[in-house]
């Protein structure tokens, strides 16, 4: 399936019961919402995804329900994070084995890589699949950046084809846009900088309380791209206060504890993660509990 990166691509959560294993029920009834509200792809295995916890019998599990929920409606992509070239090879090559569609890419893990050693791993580790791969580039949780300079590296790279922009820098939107054109599509991954990425050129939204808000996360991308600036703002402005939620260390907690208010998701997540408590909990509650009674009605984006 080839993929088109854009639209919004939520970077999903992974479903666990109370016994701790994987919710195949709840992750069905969240993945049919995402199709309903007209995404463009889903991402697994992300750090939504809890993928630091996930075993790969897990991984392999989940691939195999998402694109039988999907039909091949939506490209489904796994998230590599790994920490030794060795690690990632290995897991992208049973990705393409189990289906995946395509690859998001963080760089080495753990290790904090220079700029050659990151542009090797990528390299080395795109060159082993046919799969397209996205780069994730998060300095500000993961410490390494990935530079417009090493982008020319990895332009030589013909399945790298796609970045997600976490710098935090609005800007470096119509920096990559000036130097390689359409070389590479962009997707903004900060919720909170989302419709500004947009109105820069950013292609799509890889997002995080799309999980809980499929229908008006989509809606703002459509209304962007048909040029219906004010609706997409008004959308936005009631979502910034929910969109907070996922710059947070507690993003997983926070975002899931969403998805129940929404209905298309459960609480439960996985140990060293436990459940938000007192005070912080009472916060983020009284967050959703705004959101969902001021919740707008949408236009009919997807005409």
């Amino acid at each position: 399936m080839k993929i088109k990166w854009e639209g919004v691509m939520p970077a999903v959560t992974t479903k666990f019961t109370v016994d701790d294993t994987l919710d195949l029920v709840n992750f069905k009834v969240n993945i049919k919402a995402q199709l309903e509200a007209g995404v463009s792809g889903i991402i697994l295995g992300g750090t939504l995804g809890e993928a630091s916890t996930l075993t790969e019998s897990e991984k392999k599990t989940l691939i195999f329900k998402a694109l039988e929920i999907v039909k091949e409606k939506i490209p489904v992509i796994i998230n590599i994070a790994e920490q030794s070239t060795t690690k990632a090879i290995e897991a992208v090559r049973k990705a393409e084995k189990y289906g995946a569609n395509g690859l998001m890419i963080l760089p080495p893990m753990r290790y904090k890589a220079d700029a050659r050693e990151t542009v090797t791993y990528f390299k080395k580790v795109a060159k082993s699949t046919s799969l397209p791969i996205m780069i994730y580039n998060n300095p500000v949780d993961y410490g390494i950046e990935v530079t417009l300079d090493m982008f020319e590296e990895l332009a030589t790279c013909k399945n790298i084809v796609a970045v997600k922009e976490s710098t935090r820098d609005i800007s470096n939107i119509t920096r990559m846009k000036s130097r390689f054109g359409n070389r590479f599509k962009i997707l903004c991954g900060v919720d909170t900088l989302a419709l500004e990425s947009l109105l820069m050129g950013a292609d799509g939204w890889v997002a995080g309380l799309g999980c809980a808000f499929p229908a008006e996360t989509v809606a703002i991308y459509k209304l962007v791209k048909a040029n219906k600036t004010k609706e997409a703002i008004a959308i936005y402005s009631w979502f910034l206060p929910l969109l907070e939620l996922d710059i947070n260390t507690k993003l997983v907690q926070n975002i899931k504890l969403a998805e129940v208010a929404t209905g298309i998701g459960t609480e439960y997540i996985r140990e060293p993660r436990l459940p938000l408590i007192g005070k912080e909990r009472e916060k983020v509650l009284a967050i959703i509990k705004k959101g969902i009674n001021t919740r707008p009605i949408l236009p009919n984006y997807k005409n």
